[in-house]
């Protein structure tokens, strides 16, 4: 697979100022996308959410479909640093899932355009979109094997468990919180997550 660096088309601004611009084109692009899908969506919208001019866009980006996949890569540097955060002083491996998929929950609350920008880079992108999923398992396998090193877990197939866990958590972020409604609280979310680290630790048999 290739890495997530060599897919970006975008050249790392070199100043501060530069950077949040870039940063600002980004978080527009998700609003814009989120609310009109990636056709309907246009650069002329991503530059007033941006509050810039629209020739200043085309300083970083060509067209639309860069811009939609330096977003998906964006989206998920952020992601998985927020993860590796989050239990960076977490020794045990499933208290580090319980905060791990709390944390991925909050996320997915305060952006919840992620998964319609996601399911169409598949179409628009498809390299980039298998990355995404791809780089994530890769990551969670390596986290699942110092948890075996560290004896925190047993061993297993953890390329299909990773594959599983990172499913649970997609599917539950859509379920609650793409679904959801207002009425779903943090209890609500940490009820939920609570049921989820149930399922991991104990499995399905009697």
């Amino acid at each position: 697979m290739e890495s997530l660096k060599n897919l970006s088309q975008v050249l790392a601004p070199k100043t501060k100022r530069g950077e949040q611009t870039l940063e600002k084109i980004l978080n527009a692009a998700e609003i814009e996308f989120g609310e009109k899908g990636f056709h309907e969506g246009s650069i002329t919208g991503i530059a007033y959410r941006a509050g810039i001019a629209q020739g200043t866009f085309y300083l970083y980006f060509k067209c639309k479909e860069d811009v939609l996949r330096e977003l998906v890569l964006y989206i998920n540097r952020t992601i998985r640093s927020l993860l590796s955060e989050s239990v960076i002083n977490v020794e045990d491996r499933i208290e580090a899932e319980r905060i791990g998929l709390r944390t991925f929950l909050t996320y997915i609350r305060k952006h919840p355009h992620l998964y319609r920008i996601l399911q169409e880079s598949q179409f628009v992108d498809p390299e980039v979109h298998k990355a995404y999923y791809m780089s994530f398992s890769e990551g969670y396998q390596q986290a699942l094997k110092q948890a075996v090193d560290q004896e925190s877990i047993r061993d297993g197939q953890l390329e299909n468990w990773s594959w599983a866990i990172m499913g649970m958590m997609h599917f539950i972020g859509q379920r609650y919180i793409v679904w959801g409604d207002q009425a779903f609280t943090d209890e609500s979310l940490d009820a939920v997550v609570d049921s989820i680290i149930d399922l991991l630790k104990f499995g399905l048999k009697r």
